[in-house]
């Protein structure tokens, strides 16, 4: 293995631990619900922390990674010697926003929210996000029953 290979593991791998402490520090979040809120197995993130990759981890769960703990990808992109700025695609505009869903982010950066309810807004958000779909056959008894 090269030496700027051997860094590069180093540097990716103390990205996920330090972000794996934070997540555990200020959320109080165990690898499993890092794993599940991120989508990201535990087995690969323990493969990160470890070093332990022949091949770079794939873009797409760097990403999920980094967005289910709400960080900017680009670090971790800098980490894993990646220069992600130059070969950019233009993003496709994004579909059009529900306008309960716009209301709940513009309270999530209002200065005049306090902590507690932006607390309150993201935890409901996040049951919300990953909580277990029904069966379709079991939705529609029950819309029928209504």
């Amino acid at each position: 293995m090269t030496e700027t290979a051997n860094a590069r593991k180093i540097a990716f791998a103390t990205f996920v631990r330090r972000a794996l402490e934070e997540a555990r520090a200020t959320r109080a979040w165990s690898g499993t619900e890092v794993s599940r809120r991120t989508g990201v197995s535990r087995q690969t993130i323990n493969r990160w922390v470890r070093g332990d990759w022949a091949s770079d981890p794939e873009a797409e769960r760097v990403v999920a990674f980094c967005e289910g703990l709400g960080l900017d990808p680009t670090v971790a992109f800098a980490a894993l010697g990646w220069d992600r700025t130059t070969s950019r695609r233009s993003a496709p505009p994004p579909p059009p926003m529900d306008p309960d869903v716009e209301a709940l982010l513009r309270r999530l950066v209002d200065p005049d929210v306090s902590d507690a309810e932006k607390f309150h807004i993201r935890e409901t958000i996040r049951y919300l996000a990953y909580r277990p779909t029904l069966p379709l056959g079991v939705r529609k008894r029950g819309d029928a029953a209504s």
